[in-house]
């Protein structure tokens, strides 16, 4: 995780269930206990938290963070773009990193499914 090489403590904000059903119109794979678990025994990862809303400025009142990183595919977003005006105000530097193409829980989610259809028949 090259987050970390550019930060002293790593804190990563893993969506629960119910933030991802509210901005991804769908429930994830794995449950949130079971992805919080595997990020929080990441190396690189110093605490892992639940993301209770999409909301970062209320993650930064909690825990006071200098930079903020995200994947490249939301740069240019309203919500991102209000964001980074936002954080601009307190100090918070907004860094994004590419995105990995091909790396998609949609796309998880379509093998897996193609790989239960196969096995029941």
């Amino acid at each position: 995780m090259e987050k970390k090489e550019h930060c002293d403590y790593l804190i990563v904000g893993v969506s629960t269930d119910e933030v991802v059903q509210s901005y991804k119109n769908k429930t994830p794979i794995i449950p949130f206990e079971e992805r919080i678990a595997i990020v929080q025994e990441l190396k690189c990862v110093d605490q892992a938290v639940p993301q209770t809303s999409m909301d970062k400025m209320e993650a930064w009142k909690k825990y006071h963070f200098d930079a903020l990183f995200h994947g490249s595919d939301w740069k240019g977003s309203d919500m991102y773009n209000k964001m980074i005006a936002e954080f601009s105000e307190v100090g918070v530097d907004v860094v994004f990193l590419p995105h990995t193409e091909g790396v998609s829980s949609t796309l998880l989610s379509e093998v897996l499914h193609k790989l239960n259809n196969e096995n029941e028949h």
